[in-house]
């Protein structure tokens, strides 16, 4: 098996050093990761204008959602977001202050959150968003990051050039990289924290060995993983290192590697588990990209890899490149088990050579999902509890609710348990098959869709924060209700205290599960009905209705009742419910 996989890598690298695009082995992928950078520094992706008022914000705001509506038309499923620029950040940091990107002032306030707006953004969308941390440089000498970061820490700056960089043989920058990102994990549901330019800088005049430098930034990326993972251990820790490691028994990386020239020792970081993802900068073309790819992806020990192509090439301004050097990188990474990031969303946007067309259209046609985290955590969540479905006046809605456990029977402890929806002509649905992916990574609990006439069958599935998917429940068309069922009429649910007396009509509905959802239409609460009784006793107070799912996925409402409420807002209960006692 190792022979035929080398065969297989030679002939492709063979083809490949040519330039010429060719058939992925599995064109549709279900899992793969698909990044873009997205920089901040000087508005130069996004924003282009500044938040000065409160009409001027929302006008940012609005320019961030197209930008995010236009990645996820192509597919897009993860989002670097550059959060701290130089000793600057997007979001109000109790370490440093707000870069002038947002309000067009340096340390002012655009008037909103910046960083949080883009996660609910992009979490909308089903996109994972990693922080983008720019570890190293400070920015210019005089520049206001710098400046006040010299104040605070005098002898923790040193100068090269006209610029300033954290010294990497400091004890302290270790710990205040690692407040930072602590400080962004603890106060944000970022899915990663990406570390740029945690190397030395190229320019360094080396005083002491190269191992010694090495172990240097390997000490900075200990502390930060540590904070990181001892905070919310789903967080995905990555960085994007020199594109090419060193030099290969081949290929010579021409004196610029991340080994070697940089103290970047990237491929232990994985291996000792420092690492969960890697974006090496390969802005490189030939055979000064190929087999180094191939390198990254046979020291990857089982983590993720998706190397950053340089599509900034490809505009006539700032390189010469051709399509083609693109989507036979492209090709070569879907083929070696690598996803890809691109370098940086303007270029992708833009479509230069129309590199946004061949990614939305043909590359990225359907949807993956990103690989999950199976060092960090291999449990699987249990399948949804209920799935059902209602056809009303030429829509399709399709509703479930989730369990909050493991299928062991443990609790599920990340912030957020996600969905995947499938849909396929035939039945049952094939979830190993990304073209049935119509819905990845959504918090919702329904989806509305306009009724085919074609009959169309259903699957969902659950994820939890590791990315880790479960068994797919499946749903059978037979099961689709033409109108909401109510059974009944809707009625004041007796309370004792810490349980409910389920009504005698209960028999009648053949139940399956118990739904206790609150006034949004949020299940709380999923139980089997016994004894003609269920305990409420976890359940905060509030006003809920009961529902009753049958052996059909068919939904209906019991009743209503109010636990532990004051007897004030009797009368306004009963108005809402037209009434009914």
């Amino acid at each position: 098996m190792r022979y035929l996989y080398i065969i297989f890598i030679l002939f492709h690298l063979a083809v490949a050093s040519y330039g010429q695009s060719f058939y992925a082995v599995n064109p549709n992928p279900k899992y793969e990761v698909r990044a873009v950078w997205l920089t901040t520094i000087g508005g130069i992706d996004w924003p282009h204008s500044y938040a000065q008022s409160e009409r001027s914000a929302e006008k940012q705001k609005e320019e961030l959602r197209a930008i995010l509506d236009r990645l996820q038309k192509a597919n897009i499923n993860t989002v670097l977001l550059q959060t701290r620029i130089r000793a600057t950040t997007i979001y109000p940091s109790q370490y440093e202050p707000w870069d002038g990107c947002l309000s067009g002032f340096p340390g002012k306030s655009p008037g909103y959150d910046a960083l949080q707006f883009a996660i609910d953004e992009c979490h909308k969308r089903g996109m994972e968003v990693h922080a983008w941390v720019v570890t190293i440089p400070v920015g210019k000498w005089n520049s206001y990051g710098c400046r006040q970061l010299r104040k605070r820490f005098p002898r923790l700056i040193k100068r090269i050039d006209q610029d300033g960089y954290m010294d990497p043989e400091a004890t302290q920058t270790g710990c205040y990289l690692a407040e930072m990102c602590r400080e962004i994990v603890q106060r944000y549901d970022v899915d990663g924290i990406h570390l740029d330019y945690i190397r030395y800088p190229e320019t360094w005049k080396f005083r002491i060995s190269k191992d010694q430098a090495r172990g240097n930034i390997t000490r900075i990326v200990e502390k930060i993983h540590q904070a990181v993972k001892k905070e919310k251990p789903w967080v995905k820790m990555s960085c994007s290192p020199i594109g090419k490691f060193d030099d290969l028994s081949r290929y010579w990386s021409h004196g610029w590697n991340a080994y070697t020239k940089v103290a970047q020792d990237a491929q232990a970081w994985l291996k000792e588990g420092l690492m969960d993802e890697l974006f090496p900068m390969m802005y490189f073309r030939g055979d000064q990209f190929f087999p180094f790819a191939i390198d990254w992806k046979e020291h990857s020990y089982g983590k993720i890899i998706a190397p950053g192509l340089g599509i900034y090439f490809l505009d006539p301004k700032e390189g010469k490149w051709n399509i083609s050097d693109i989507t036979s990188e492209l090709y070569h990474l879907r083929n070696i088990g690598e996803g890809h990031a691109f370098f940086r969303n303007k270029f992708l946007l833009d479509n230069h050579q129309g590199v946004y067309d061949f990614v939305t259209a043909h590359f990225n046609r359907y949807p993956a999902l990103v690989p999950p985290m199976t060092w960090e955590s291999n449990k699987r969540p249990q399948q949804p509890v209920t799935l059902c479905i209602e056809e009303n006046e030429g829509t399709t809605t399709l509703r479930w609710d989730n369990s909050l456990q493991y299928e062991d029977g443990t609790a599920i402890k990340t912030p957020s348990i996600y969905n995947n929806v499938y849909a396929s002509k035939e039945y049952p649905v094939d979830v190993h098959d990304a073209r049935n992916l119509i819905l990845t990574r959504t918090t919702r609990r329904q989806l509305t869709t306009r009724t085919g006439n074609t009959p169309t069958y259903y699957a969902v599935t659950t994820t939890d924060g590791f990315g880790n998917e479960s068994r797919a429940k499946q749903l059978n068309q037979t099961a689709v209700v033409k109108t909401t069922t109510r059974y009944g009429k809707a009625c004041r649910l007796t309370t004792t205290g810490e349980s409910i007396i389920l009504p005698s009509s209960i028999h009648e509905t053949d139940c399956q599960y118990i739904i206790v959802k609150n006034m949004q239409e949020q299940a709380v609460y999923i139980t089997k009905p016994q004894n003609r009784k269920i305990n409420i006793k976890k359940i905060k107070d509030g006003i809920y209705t009961l529902n009753c799912v049958n052996y059909r996925n068919i939904e209906h409402t019991l009743g209503t009742f109010i636990k532990k409420e004051a007897q004030k807002k009797q009368k306004k209960v009963d108005k809402k419910f037209g009434g009914i006692k």
